[in-house]
């Protein structure tokens, strides 16, 4: 990611830099080589600019470090450390089942920018809120959690295949009949986080 963002920091001088060039000397735009010049300061090379700084963002939105920049959603980032195991993103984020570097979006891919339409607008409603320190709290899910997003992972593991309750309700799991959450019901407790301990793990090296 740092030699992309190198890249694209060189390619937007070498832009700026035509561009100046042009301004500077107009004459140099009457010949055919130096429309075609033009053409790629002026249009070509900062669409390309656009392109990767979009490209950019999109993998950086993905970061939990990126998620956790907006003040309303930190306390979701301290429950990841519940020192209790039957708190499911604790479990999952202290044993390493997610990336620990994309927590947020390993379970949560359909959210704002990644999911449809609506979902796109809603990130820009969230942008614009987080901006002007006007979000409510608590942060709720638009729509109920679904179970994809745990199957995405666990189906097909043989921990996940042979549990007795998985067995018993598999067709009701896959097509959302029953939720994952109704067994699985510890979630993020981010109102109650003063109640549990949290896991340091610089203190048990």
């Amino acid at each position: 990611m740092t030699g992309y963002v190198i890249s694209l920091s060189a390619l937007a001088i070498a832009t700026l830099a035509l561009i100046a060039a042009l301004f500077r000397r107009p004459e140099l735009a009457a010949t055919t080589g130096g429309k075609i010049l033009a053409f790629v300061s002026l249009f070509a090379l900062p669409g390309l600019l656009l392109l990767g700084g979009a490209g950019q963002h999109y993998e950086q939105a993905k970061t939990k470090e990126f998620c956790l920049s907006c003040h309303i959603i930190q306390p979701y980032g301290e429950s990841l450390r519940i020192d209790d195991a039957r708190f499911l993103p604790a479990a999952h984020y202290q044993n390493k089942r997610i990336p620990i570097d994309k927590a947020c979006y390993a379970c949560h891919t359909n959210y704002t920018m990644f999911g449809d339409v609506d979902d796109k607008i809603r990130g820009v409603r969230h942008v614009w809120h987080n901006i002007w320190g006007t979000a409510s709290e608590p942060v709720k899910l638009y729509q109920p959690y679904e179970n994809q997003a745990c199957l995405e992972c666990h189906e097909g593991a043989r921990s996940y295949e042979e549990h007795p309750a998985h067995k018993a309700f598999r067709a009701e799991l896959l097509d959302g009949e029953r939720s994952c959450l109704m067994c699985h019901n510890l979630i993020h407790e981010v109102t109650k986080l003063d109640r549990f301990p949290s896991w340091e793990p610089e203190a048990r090296q």
